[in-house]
């Protein structure tokens, strides 16, 4: 089974790309922290996400570099040659599914159909 779940922060603003077929994607890095170390250092990883079509329309608008994101894909691997002859490897996680994490910034509207409920509001 392929499956890849990250939770992390964009790492770098969403650019559309087209291919030279005309399909639009995105790839990017997300910053994914580690557990900390023994001596409470922290570190993180950085994977990078392919996104497609709809899927790259969706990350572009709605997400920046520093925004909380969940994706879920797959890992896929690949290899293209650079101009100078030398080999390049890459491993990308192709994103199936992008939802939002985290709480909304203060100073954010709320979408139109949810209600901000205060604590004075909860009945209990």
């Amino acid at each position: 089974m392929n499956l890849v779940i990250l939770h992390g922060r964009v790492a770098r603003d969403i650019e559309i790309r087209t291919t030279p077929g005309g399909k639009r994607y995105c790839r990017f890095p997300v910053a994914v922290d580690r557990p900390k170390n023994k001596d409470g250092e922290k570190k993180a990883d950085f994977p990078m996400v392919l996104a497609w079509e709809r899927t790259a329309d969706f990350l572009e608008k709605y997400f920046s570099k520093g925004k909380e994101i969940l994706v879920t894909g797959k890992i896929q691997t690949g290899s293209y040659e650079k101009d100078d002859g030398t080999k390049v490897y890459t491993t990308d996680v192709v994103a199936d599914r992008i939802e939002f994490a985290g709480s909304k910034p203060k100073g954010e509207n709320a979408p139109a159909n949810e209600e901000e409920v205060g604590d004075d509001d909860i009945p209990f």
